[in-house]
């Protein structure tokens, strides 16, 4: 009881109930008319005419638009509310324009080292296609003189963490889509008040809807009062509106310019299993120390400057000059990142690339497997074509409606040749991709419509680094605690699970 009271009063709750609220007079005025007119009954349908043909030449992901066709069509009125308050992925053109501000000002801090290119083109062609297509795209580019570190768990990711924050001398920048009172964010905090009292810049952003069960309302002030700058990405607001789709899934934090953190955990006790949710939780993080650091420190101060709407001098946060030689050179690290400002899908190309390039093996961690034709294509041809192509998803769901999804795209990638296995302890939050001991994705974009698609979001692809062998001996050595999908078992489900699975991927990218 207490449970369904605190869901009833939060503040999550509150908002999206004022937005049902106003959705509900919206549309019960709009049937009230239609009920009294058989004028606007069928301007409303030839209006749902007109919406399906543009949103079918719009130029978006095919399952997507699929997936907001049928609404419109079959209920013409809800259905065009529903797109046109809750479909958009581009932000307005004014924060587009506010956004391309930023990037065009910090552009010139991002400049590639042709010699890099250069080297990487000797070392493999095709490395080099992928690379300069996130260059192009991302402007991030590729850097050696970077060590890299993989964490196959939170908990050793933690330990980590904290050591390298109390190193910090000059500042403290920190990203983070879900922060919870706890065993780690208690720990994590402690550091960071005792470093901005010693004049270390401390700045800390969260994502508002991420933390809204996690955190109190307003929290930033708490943090403001302890000396560190802090900002809510994209606050809740009780108003009609898609910009609630945006949200800011990143896991960042960067250290003085040389240092950096991205994965998978979050700043909560599940993640380092301080608390069982989901059985035992397992996740992945990367550390960069060197040159590709700094990518890193860009992406954060753009978030902050198109939030805060200040202008920085990021040239003033370069790492100091001493680190310049201080780190070996590990391969090639190239950071990169994915916003909802403009048509170009740069996390799930960035995955399609490494897996058409695949040879060999590819080995996928994803906690959910929702994927559209593009990637279902790429990943079927792979095992195809004689690549092994293995994915491990969770054991013990976190969404129950989700799990049940992400198992109606079993069958068809174990009838490719694509195995499939679930890790039976728990709960894997792990998004990492390694093929061929040369190539490596790890970060924080998951194999859904939203974090391809919709959600802020970042990773780090690396060619040739010592964390590549190490996310590659960190799935073999969770195989054995792993269960394999047996296909013939797949096939055998029952009619009624069947049904449920085909009505929820018509409508996966909506989820």
């Amino acid at each position: 009881m207490k449970k369904i009271l605190s869901f009833f009063t939060s503040r999550l709750f509150i908002v999206f109930a004022l937005i049902g609220i106003q959705a509900l007079i919206i549309i019960s005025i709009f049937y009230y008319f239609d009920d009294e007119s058989q004028t606007l009954q069928t301007i409303f349908f030839v209006l749902s005419l007109f919406m399906a043909l543009y949103i079918v030449n719009k130029r978006q992901n095919a399952s997507y638009k699929l997936a907001w066709i049928i609404p419109v069509l079959v209920l013409p009125l809800l259905g065009i509310l529903l797109y046109i308050f809750f479909s958009q992925r581009k932000l307005s053109k004014k924060m587009r324009l506010k956004a391309k501000g930023i990037y065009e000002k910090t552009n010139c801090l991002l400049q590639q080292d042709t010699g890099v290119m250069q080297r990487l083109e000797e070392e493999n062609r095709g490395a080099l296609r992928q690379a300069d297509y996130i260059r192009r795209c991302n402007m991030f580019p590729v850097w050696e003189k970077t060590q890299t570190q993989y964490f196959p768990s939170g908990e050793a990711f933690f330990e980590q963490l904290k050591a390298e924050l109390e190193k910090a001398e000059r500042y403290i920048f920190m990203e983070y889509f879900i922060v919870q009172k706890g065993v780690m964010w208690d720990s994590i905090l402690d550091i960071l008040k005792r470093k901005a009292e010693a004049g270390v810049d401390v700045r800390f952003m969260y994502d508002d809807m991420g933390c809204a069960r996690t955190l109190p309302f307003q929290y930033y002030k708490k943090l403001r009062e302890m000396g560190i700058k802090c900002v809510v990405f994209n606050t809740l607001k009780p108003e009609l509106s898609s910009i609630f789709n945006n949200r800011d899934h990143r896991k960042i934090t960067v250290i003085d310019g040389h240092t950096a953190f991205c994965g998978g955990a979050n700043l909560a006790d599940e993640y380092i299993n301080e608390i069982e949710k989901f059985g035992h939780w397992k996740d992945a993080s990367v550390m960069l120390k060197g040159q590709a650091a700094w990518s890193f420190a860009m992406m954060f101060l753009q978030s902050w400057d198109f939030m805060v709407g200040g202008d920085n001098d990021c040239s003033a946060f370069l790492p100091e000059q001493k680190y310049a030689q201080a780190f070996r050179t590990d391969g090639f690290v190239q950071p990169y990142c994915n916003d909802p400002m403009d048509d170009e899908y740069i996390s799930e190309n960035v995955y399609l690339n490494m897996i058409t390039r695949a040879e060999k093996y590819l080995y996928i961690n994803t906690p959910y497997l929702i994927l559209d034709n593009e990637l279902m294509a790429a990943l079927t041809n792979a095992a195809k074509s004689g690549v092994d192509v293995r994915i491990t998803t969770p054991h013990i769901p976190d969404k129950k409606m989700v799990f049940l999804l992400t198992r109606a795209y079993y069958e068809q990638l174990l009838e490719a040749g694509v195995r499939i296995y679930e890790y039976t302890p728990g709960f894997i939050h792990s998004k990492t991709f390694v093929c061929d001991d040369k190539l490596s994705i790890v970060g924080t974009i998951n194999l859904d419509y939203r974090s391809l698609f919709l959600h802020y979001e970042c990773g780090v692809w690396m060619y040739g680094a010592q964390a590549v062998m190490q996310v590659k001996q960190d799935y073999l050595d969770t195989m054995p605690l792993c269960e394999e999908v047996d296909y013939e078992q797949v096939r055998r489900r029952k009619w009624y699970i069947r049904l449920m699975q085909a009505v929820l991927r018509v409508f996966a990218p909506l989820m």
